[in-house]
C-alpha cells in the first residue's frame, strides 16, 4: 500500500485513535478531523488495532466510548486514495483480497473480539465504513446533527468490511438490505426509527450522556461484563445448547468471584 502516514505541520506522525481514561471508563477518539476520520492507511487500521487491544487488556476499564474529532464520526474510506487506486491498472485483484485481509478486516475483528462495552457516541456523519463502525459497537447514541450511510454502492463498490454482516443485526435485513441497496443517508431521527440508535441527544450533550451511561456500566464488576458480553457475542450465530454450555461455565466463574460475593452480602445486609 502506498498511503502516507497523517503528518503535523513538524512532520510527524499524528496519531488516528487517542484514548483517556478515567474512573474504569475510556474514551476512544477518531482523531483527523482533516479527513472527516476517513480510515484508509495501513497506520490507521493499526492505531485502531494497537488502541482497541490496550483498552481491553487493562481489566480496570469496565466501559468505552467511541467518538469522532471534529464535525464528523467517520466518512469510512478515503475517496481519493480509492480514486489514485482505480487509476492504477498494475493492481492485480488478488492483491486487493489481502489488502483487506490484512487492511480493514483488522478493525472489523479487533471491534468483535472486544470485550468491554463500547459506546458509539455519534457526533456526525457515520457513512459507509464509518456506519459499519458505529454498528460494531454495542449500541449507539446520536448527535441530532449526526446522519448514516450504507453508502458502498454510490461509489460502484460493496460493504467490504463485513457491512453486509453488522447492519442487518442491528436493523433488520430488510431496513439493511433497503440502505445498502439505495446508498441513501438517513438522519438521525429516522435512525431512531430504525433501532440503529438508542437515542438522540442535543449535539452539545452528547459526550455527558455518552458518559452517563457509561458510568452506569461500569459501576459493575468488569468481570461479568465481558463475559455478559461474550455470551451475547456468541449467542448471535451459536445453538441454544452451545449458549447454555458456556453459559453455566462463564456463570460458575462469576459465582466465584469476590465481586459476587461482595455485592450478594450487601443485598442480604440490606434486606435483613
Amino acid at each position: 500500500m502506498s498511503d502516507i502516514p497523517r503528518q503535523s505541520a513538524q512532520g510527524e506522525r499524528q496519531p488516528f485513535v487517542t484514548c483517556t481514561a478515567k474512573d474504569g471508563i475510556a474514551l476512544i477518539t477518531l482523531n483527523a478531523p482533516d479527513t472527516r476520520n476517513a480510515m484508509s492507511s495501513e497506520d490507521d487500521f493499526s492505531d485502531i488495532e494497537a488502541v482497541f487491544g490496550q483498552v481491553h487488556r487493562n481489566r480496570e476499564i469496565r466501559a468505552a466510548i467511541l467518538t469522532g474529532a471534529g464535525k464528523a464520526f467517520s466518512a469510512g474510506g478515503d475517496v481519493k486514495l480509492m480514486h489514485t487506486r482505480a487509476q492504477d491498472r498494475s493492481i492485480e485483484p488478488v492483491e486487493d483480497r489481502y489488502r483487506y485481509q490484512e487492511g480493514i478486516h483488522r478493525v472489523t475483528m479487533a471491534l468483535y473480539k472486544f470485550e468491554v462495552p463500547l459506546i458509539a457516541a455519534v457526533n456526525g456523519p457515520a457513512i459507509g465504513a464509518g456506519l459499519d463502525l458505529a454498528c460494531m459497537c454495542d449500541f449507539r447514541i446520536a448527535s441530532e446533527r449526526a446522519t448514516f450511510a450504507e453508502s458502498f454502492v454510490k461509489v460502484g463498490i460493496i460493504p467490504g468490511d463485513g457491512g453486509a454482516w453488522l447492519l442487518q443485526r442491528v436493523i433488520g435485513p430488510a431496513r439493511a438490505a433497503e440502505m445498502t441497496f439505495t446508498g441513501d443517508t438517513i438522519d438521525a431521527t429516522t435512525a431512531l426509527q430504525y433501532g440503529l440508535v438508542s437515542k438522540v441527544v442535543p449535539h452539545d450533550d452528547l459526550l455527558e450522556q455518552a458518559f452517563a451511561v457509561a458510568e452506569r456500566i461500569a459501576a459493575n464488576p468488569s468481570h461479568v461484563l465481558r463475559m455478559a458480553k461474550r455470551l451475547m457475542r456468541e449467542s448471535a450465530n451459536a445453538r441454544l445448547e452451545t449458549v447454555l454450555e458456556m453459559s453455566a461455565a462463564f456463570q460458575a466463574l462469576a459465582h466465584a468471584t469476590a465481586d459476587h460475593r461482595d455485592r450478594v452480602a450487601g443485598i442480604v445486609a440490606r434486606i435483613g
